[in-house]
């Protein structure tokens, strides 16, 4: 008598998936691009280690999904990137995830066509040639890291990742940001809470070993070596915002409480700005203030 079936029982069916070496293959790195990622990337770590005086900015849209103007943005960018480079390094803000708090559009790389079809092996490889044309220009980008097996496609295109506030809690995401070349910013949770993007902190920023793939698309041990560059992204939460003077100041204490770098990045969107674009800049002009005013500890916007 056959053994009855337990597994498998609620997936329709397993469509095959290039590995990322595959998708690498397609859209390699170029000389250009990889000088423009590590440019940014050393940028990055210099300014989070006080070696750099300027502050820099991740702006851009809220999700790629037209790859067209979205590359035109990134020209506009990169002009006045130039401008400014002087006290401002700006980050092209390329995010190609949507985690979603139920339902909805899960972004270019889920679904690329927007039309429920859902061709991940087109999205991966086309969002990977986004980021490979920005880079180009000599723009470093920065993007949100939720499917831990996505870095592995695109990652050596990037120079700045976040960990959203709904994952900033999850072991998965812990793990994986230990591993990851570029500084990583931890959202506070949904509700505001500090504490889980400082313990997210000092987490990734040991080694570790977990479940992964690796360049083939095979199953692997992964073993990192710990994330030295994790800092707090402030983005307000629990009907709350928290990018004001007293905020700043009790994250500030935390992160000392928690012998960290008090470095901290205020995420002008979400609840800081109560989901209404037009008061990010209100949000932006506070801390451009309390930056005059002598604050060392915010070396980032968003």
């Amino acid at each position: 008598m056959p053994v009855a079936k337990t597994e498998n029982l609620n997936i329709a069916s397993f469509d095959h998936m290039p590995s990322p070496e595959e998708i690498k293959a397609r859209v390699p790195l170029t000389e250009r691009a990889a000088a423009s990622v590590l440019a940014g990337r050393k940028a990055l770590g210099a300014i989070l280690d006080r070696q750099d005086p300027r502050i820099f900015l991740v702006v851009g849209p809220c999700s790629i999904h037209d790859p067209v103007a979205g590359l035109d943005y990134a020209r506009r960018l990169k002009a006045l990137a130039d401008e400014v480079s002087e006290t401002l390094l700006l980050v092209m803000r390329v995010y190609f995830e949507k985690p979603r708090t139920s339902t909805g559009w899960k972004g270019f790389i889920n679904d690329p066509f927007m039309d429920d079809t859902f061709r991940i092996d087109v999205g991966m490889e086309k969002a990977r040639r986004f980021l490979l044309d920005v880079c180009e220009l000599g723009l470093p980008t920065a993007t949100e890291a939720l499917d831990p097996n996505a870095p592995q496609y695109y990652g050596d295109l990037v120079s700045w990742t976040a960990i959203g506030a709904r994952t900033s809690e999850s072991q998965t995401h812990r793990e994986m940001a230990s591993g990851l070349s570029t500084p990583v910013g931890f959202k506070n949770a949904t509700d505001g809470d500090l504490e889980v993007a400082i313990n997210a902190i000092i987490s990734a920023a040991h080694p570790h070993s977990f479940l992964g793939i690796n360049n083939h698309g095979q199953s692997s041990i992964i073993r990192t070596r710990g994330n030295r560059h994790g800092h707090v992204v402030l983005r307000g939460g629990g009907g709350r915002p928290n990018y004001d003077t007293v905020s700043i100041r009790l994250a500030e204490q935390a992160l000392a409480k928690a012998r960290l770098q008090p470095n901290i990045v205020v995420d002008c969107s979400h609840a800081n700005s109560w989901k209404k674009p037009e008061y990010q800049p209100l949000v932006m002009k506070d801390v451009v203030h309390q930056i005059r005013e002598g604050n060392r500890s915010v070396v980032g916007l968003m």
